[in-house]
Formats: C-alpha cells, structure tokens, sequence
C-alpha cells in the first residue's frame, strides 16, 4: 500500500490553530510534519497515521484550546471533540513522553487516551525530539539541550527532560535504526 506524501486534513487543522497565534510554534509543528512525511514510508499502512499525529502533536498550545494548561490533553480532547481517531488522539495525548510530564505536573486525565507502545509512537517522538523551535533538523541530544537552556534549569520541564532523556533518546535511536533498515 502506497502512503500519501501529505496529510492536508491535519496540516489545515494545525495551521488553522496555531500558525497565527504561534507563529514561532508553527515554524516547529512544520518542520516536524515535513519530518512525518518524509519518513512515512518506513510505516506503511502506519505512515497516514504518523503524519496526522505529527502535524498536530503541538496543537493543545493554542490559546483557544488550552483548558487545562497541558497541551497534550488539551490537544488529544480537541481532537476527539472533532472527531479524528482515537489513535490520533491517543498519539498527541502521550507524545514525546508526555505521561512522565504530566505525573510532574499533577496533570491527571491522560488515561482517556489509549498510550500505545509502537514503532509510529517512537516516531512522533523522533520527529518532534529531532525538530528545533524553528523547524529546523537537530540531533536529539541538541534538542533536549536547548529545551533545558530555554525553561532553565529549575523549570518543571527542565526537570522532566532529565527524566524522560533515555526515554526519549531511546525512542529516537529505534526510529533511526527502522529507517536505516527500510534503506
């Protein structure tokens, strides 16, 4: 099965939500969904699904949306409230490790999303752990640096990166060796 090279649906959504609001977020949300596309062939079937995810993996930050403060929640309960599947909910509602941040938050309601451990799950996370703030490519352990650089060190999302950092490299180096092998 061929995968679209493109998931208008999600990109409109994102742009529609976040691009003037954010501009500087959307830079990110770009480069990450540019990122989904190109490497959706690896997922086959999947590669629609790791699109759509990527594309909206940072909606929950715009200010229309942010009813609790977490943009993965507030992102994965818009999206249900929208209608798009519940894997997609699912892979916004826990990406990039989200579980451990909102634990460190006292953030409680990810469970309504199913969390599921897979190789399109590991690759939301690579996409948006190897994405900079403006959209450009960056080795993971850059892009954990600058996230610390830019909350400082005694933020709670400082904190959670020192957590959640093999976690997240982790799932980086799986997705690299899965795209190696798809060469």
């Amino acid at each position: 099965m061929a995968v679209a090279r493109t998931s208008p649906p999600a990109r409109k959504v994102a742009r529609e939500q976040i691009a003037i609001s954010l501009p500087t977020r959307w830079l990110h949300v770009q480069g990450v969904g540019a990122q989904a596309e190109q490497i959706a062939p690896a997922f086959g079937g999947d590669g629609e699904d790791l699109i759509a995810a990527c594309w909206l993996h940072d909606i929950g930050y715009a200010p229309a949306l942010a009813h609790t403060g977490f943009h993965p929640l507030d992102g994965a309960r818009f999206l249900r409230a929208e209608g798009w599947p519940e894997r997609i909910c699912g892979l916004v509602a826990h990406h990039s490790f989200a579980d451990l941040e909102a634990e460190l938050r006292g953030v409680e309601g990810l469970d309504e999303f199913e969390n599921e451990d897979s190789a399109v799950r590991d690759a939301v996370w690579y996409c948006d752990m190897t994405t900079g703030p403006s959209g450009e490519r960056v080795d993971v352990h850059q892009r954990l640096d600058e996230i610390v650089a830019r909350y400082g060190p005694a933020d709670v999302v400082s904190q959670f990166i020192s957590r959640a950092r093999s976690e997240l490299v982790a799932a980086v180096e799986r997705t690299e060796r899965r795209l190696r092998a798809a060469v």
